[in-house]
């Protein structure tokens, strides 16, 4: 596992962007692009990371960016690793579809699909903030129970999409869930997935202050509570092995380290939450991470 004072310190992200204070996309995809040696292409729909890169000809990053349209990243991004594959550069340029939680779970999932199904030769990561946090906080498949969005005033009723085991059932070599909290463990699967071929899942957790209503400097620590209090699980699945790895690995030893109570107090979306509601998200957390205690063991 790589440490942090290990990552590289170059970068190919240029200063300044328009992204709000405090996303975590900003602290994730450095060390994405970090790891995959700046060589990429990457494929982006309409969401916050396009804000994040700039309008033409401006650009916060300093790769190859194509924006394309919300329901056809993989779709997209499959055309990109033909064209390289035709011009004998596809051992140069690493092609990586980045999509958010709404162009994935719900907008996207049927071109995700088809790729997974074909194998077609990417990276697909999807950087989950919950909600379509672009176009004004809107309720997403991957949306937690409970949380209030412009679209589900009371809390939304039904628990978020596992899309990495939805992945996972189109026999795809590599699944991944990491968090953009844990800057070491983004670094090291994505590094993992560039020295493997096929499509490569990637989902990473990416707290939002302004749509979760936090303060911007909270970004981090409520990423690493999400974590200790179960609701994120750091773990990979390769070629069928499933291993949990970094703090949820720790955390397998140990015990989780919080409660969605305490996860819950901290953001406004959850405002109002019932005592039964938390018991509903709890219970549902302890049986998920239960299964997840059971893979690791080889059960």
């Amino acid at each position: 596992m790589t440490r942090i004072t290990d990552l590289p310190a170059e970068s190919i992200m240029l200063p300044g962007n328009r992204a709000c204070a405090g996303c975590g996309i900003g602290i994730a995809l450095r060390q994405i692009t970090s790891a995959l040696d700046g060589k990429l292409v990457l494929v982006n729909p309409a969401s916050c990371l396009t804000v994040l890169g700039g309008m033409y000809p401006t650009a916060s990053v300093a790769v190859p960016w194509l924006n394309i349209a919300f329901p056809s990243t993989a779709a997209s991004a499959s055309g990109v690793a033909a064209g390289l594959r035709a011009m004998g550069r596809a051992d140069e340029m690493t092609v990586l579809a980045m999509a958010g939680d709404g162009g994935t779970a719900d907008i996207g999932i049927q071109a995700l699909s088809g790729a997974a199904e074909r194998n077609e030769d990417m990276i697909y990561l999807c950087y989950d903030n919950e909600a379509y946090m672009n176009t004004g906080t809107q309720r997403s498949g991957s949306t937690p129970q409970g949380a209030r969005t412009t679209t589900t005033w009371s809390g939304k009723k039904e628990n978020p999409k596992d899309v990495p085991a939805i992945m996972e059932a189109h026999n795809v070599g590599y699944v991944a869930s990491t968090s953009a909290a844990y800057p070491t463990d983004v670094y090291d699967k994505v590094a993992k997935a560039r020295g493997l071929s096929g499509l490569r899942y990637i989902h990473m957790n990416t707290p939002c202050p302004s749509g979760w209503s936090f303060d911007p400097k909270d970004t981090v620590r409520l990423g690493r509570l999400a974590v200790d209090a179960g609701l994120v699980v750091l773990y990979e699945v390769q070629d069928g092995e499933f291993h949990l790895t970094g703090r949820s690995a720790a955390l397998a030893k140990s015990g989780l380290k919080a409660t969605v109570a305490e996860y819950v107090a901290t953001q406004g979306r959850f405002r109002g939450m019932s005592p039964e509601t938390i018991a509903e998200i709890q219970a549902w957390v302890d049986k998920r991470w239960a299964g997840f205690l059971k893979r690791e063991a080889g059960e």
